[in-house]
């Protein structure tokens, strides 16, 4: 299905027969639909579950990279594993699993030249802002759970449910490890829901779904690239990409989790500003032209 065939289909057909406007729920059923009508959507969610036991995989027959933090257990314990993947995946593929529903949700619109139709018809802007960023959140958070649950599934049946070496030398019973490490891949929401309002955000500005999906995947990279840099502690704790490394405090002897609330913290304002700047420029776009 198309995004204009369910335009028709959905608000076009409430706005000719006189029927009462659609209310927020109704305009994000049509959301979702849509969504799910995309092979794009189905393709991701179906990578996040069979691309982590192969790579997993990949990882039980290679020398261990040491250099990377978990890298040297991960052939002794499986719990490892499934975090040397998330230190992986906060690099690029994090950012840009947020990018590719979000960043095109908006700009889709465009692309089609549907903006007229929808929003001349009986839903408002505010109803339609709503409805696709639920959506893109719902499924951002989704693909997360799937992706963090093969992972951790997949990481434990090639591997094994040995103890965990925890980052202060200490061994972790694998009855503890494992909600620690669910707990782990739980800190990249945050992160995660503030570089998907970002590609909200970059979708509704650009009008260019490549735009919306490319540039918080590039911005990702090179917050990763300033976090390096000596001297910017304070910037370094603004960024997005700090949270994704709050979960290591969870792993020390003496667990700290000062990080996790500071990044949760930072993701909330990244989120609220970009959806705000985003709302406001929707509320005042001019869409005569299509």
């Amino acid at each position: 299905m198309t995004q204009t065939t369910a335009v028709r289909t959905g608000i076009g057909h409430g706005a000719h027969t006189g029927a009462r406007p659609p209310g927020t729920m109704t305009v994000l059923r049509w959301e979702m639909t849509k969504l799910a009508a995309q092979a794009r959507a189905r393709y991701l969610l179906l990578g996040c579950l069979v691309v982590p036991p192969v790579i997993v995989a990949v990882f039980a027959g290679q020398q261990p990279p040491s250099d990377t933090i978990y890298g040297r257990h991960i052939h002794t314990s499986g719990y490892a594993d499934a975090l040397l993947v998330l230190a992986f995946a906060h690099q690029w593929l994090l950012p840009m699993l947020a990018a590719l529903v979000a960043g095109d949700i908006f700009a889709g619109e465009d692309g089609h030249g549907t903006w007229k139709t929808i929003l001349t018809r009986s839903a408002g802007r505010g109803q339609i802002f709503a409805a696709k960023t639920l959506t893109a959140v719902l499924f951002n958070l989704v693909a997360l759970l799937v992706l963090a649950a093969s992972t951790i599934a997949g990481s434990l049946l090639i591997v094994g449910t040995q103890p965990l070496p925890g980052l202060s030398g200490q061994l972790i019973p694998a009855g503890t490890a494992l909600p620690l490490v669910a707990a782990a891949w739980a800190t990249a929401i945050p992160p995660l829901l503030g570089f998907t309002a970002l590609a909200l955000l970059l979708s509704v500005l650009s009008r260019n779904p490549t735009v919306g999906v490319a540039t918080p995947v590039v911005l990702g990279f090179a917050m990763q690239m300033l976090s390096t840099l000596g001297g910017l502690d304070l910037a370094r704790r603004l960024l997005l990409t700090t949270g994704f490394e709050a979960w290591h405090g969870l792993f020390t002897e003496h667990r700290f989790t000062g990080p996790i609330t500071q990044a949760g913290a930072v993701a909330a304002g990244w989120t609220l500003v970009c959806l705000l700047i985003g709302y406001l420029a929707l509320r005042r776009r001019d869409i005569t032209g299509g």
